[in-house]
C-alpha cells in the first residue's frame, strides 16, 4: 500500500475542507478570494481538478523510476509560466461552472477526493506516477503535493469567507516540513500557521523577515 501517513494526512485534510465549505449560501460561493480572479466556487475548482489527475495517473503505465520530489515539482519552470497560469484558472472557472450550484460541486468534491483515497490505498509503497506535466514522481511524494494543495488553499478559502482556518495539525507539520520551516517558526517566535502564511504567500512578509527566514535554510515553493 502507499504510505498509509501521506494518505491519512491527504484524507483528513480533504475531510476538514468538504466539511467546512457544505452548506454555504450561493452569495458565499461567489466571494472573491485571495487567488483573482477566481471566487470561491472556482478555488474548490481547482482544487477537485488537481485532485482528479491521479486516477488516470495511476491509470497509466508507471515509469521505471522516481526523478522527482514534492519540493522539486514546486520548482520555477514553465508549468507557473503566464501561459500555463492562464490555462489554470480557465479550466478551474470552467469547471466550477459546470455544476448548477455551489452544493453539487462540493459533493463532487468530496467525491473525488474519496476515490482517490481509495484507489491510492491499493497502491504499493514504491509505485511510480507521472505527472501532467512529465515529472516521474514517488506516488507518495506526489500525495505530499496535493496535500500542500488542499491545505494552503483551504486557508485562502477560509479568508474569503471570514471564517477561522480549518487546517489540521497533520497537513501543517507536512507542509511545514516540506518546506524546512521549524527552525525559522521558532527562531522568528511564530506558530506554525503565521509560518505557513507568511512562507506561502498569504501573509506579508518584511525583508529583515525574509533575511532571517534564509539563514535557517528554509526551502521556498513556487505556488501558483
Amino acid at each position: 500500500m502507499a504510505e498509509d501517513r501521506v494518505l491519512d494526512v491527504f484524507r483528513g485534510e480533504a475531510e476538514q475542507l468538504g466539511r467546512a465549505l457544505t452548506g454555504l449560501s450561493e452569495r458565499d460561493w461567489d466571494r472573491p478570494t485571495a487567488c483573482t480572479p477566481w471566487r470561491v466556487r472556482d478555488l474548490l475548482g481547482h482544487v477537485r481538478v488537481v485532485i482528479a489527475w491521479l486516477p488516470e495517473m495511476l491509470a497509466a503505465e508507471p515509469p521505471p523510476g522516481a526523478e522527482v520530489d514534492a519540493a522539486a515539482y514546486y520548482r520555477p519552470d514553465d508549468r507557473f509560466a503566464p501561459d500555463t497560469n492562464g490555462t489554470r484558472i480557465r479550466l478551474a472557472q470552467q469547471h466550477a461552472a459546470a455544476y448548477d450550484n455551489g452544493e453539487s460541486l462540493v459533493r463532487d468534491f468530496i467525491a473525488t477526493w474519496s476515490r482517490v483515497d481509495r484507489l491510492c490505498r491499493a497502491e504499493p509503497p514504491d509505485r511510480v506516477v507521472r505527472t501532467r506535466h512529465g515529472d516521474p514522481m514517488l506516488l507518495t511524494e506526489f500525495l505530499r503535493t496535493r496535500v500542500v494543495e488542499v491545505a494552503v488553499h483551504g486557508l485562502d478559502l477560509a479568508a474569503a469567507l471570514d471564517r477561522p482556518p480549518w487546517l489540521t495539525g497533520p497537513a501543517a507539520e507536512l507542509v511545514e516540513d516540506l518546506l524546512r520551516g521549524t527552525t525559522a517558526r521558532q527562531d522568528l517566535g511564530w506558530d506554525r500557521l503565521t509560518f505557513l502564511r507568511k512562507a506561502t504567500g498569504r501573509t506579508p512578509i518584511t525583508p529583515a523577515e525574509t533575511e532571517r527566514i534564509n539563514r535557517t535554510g528554509v526551502r521556498w515553493l513556487t505556488l501558483g
